[in-house]
């Protein structure tokens, strides 16, 4: 069975190895600034370079949510599920 704790375990995890935040091409598409997304989404600047930098210790669904409502995008579009490459024993 899947706990929701393992699922954010390793979201966090995923984070912390720089493989899971993928805002930037979402940013680009949009043509929108750094400046007004974080104004349009309510939140500082330095909080979306950590997200851009895969610098981010906890994820905030609501901020993720607020950018994927600015970034007229779906969760997947920003995140993506890098699982561990565990072999079966």
């Amino acid at each position: 069975k899947f706990e929701k704790k393992d699922y954010l375990d390793n979201l966090t995890k995923i984070l912390k190895e720089k493989q899971a935040v993928v805002i930037d091409k979402e940013i680009e598409k949009s043509g929108l600034s750094k400046n007004k997304i974080t104004q349009k989404a309510e939140m500082q600047r330095t909080q979306l370079n950590n997200y851009c930098k895969n610098n981010v210790v906890q994820v905030d669904l609501n901020v993720i949510a607020r950018l994927c409502t600015v970034l007229n995008c779906e969760v997947g579009d920003i995140l993506e599920f890098v699982p561990d490459k565990k072999t079966d024993e």
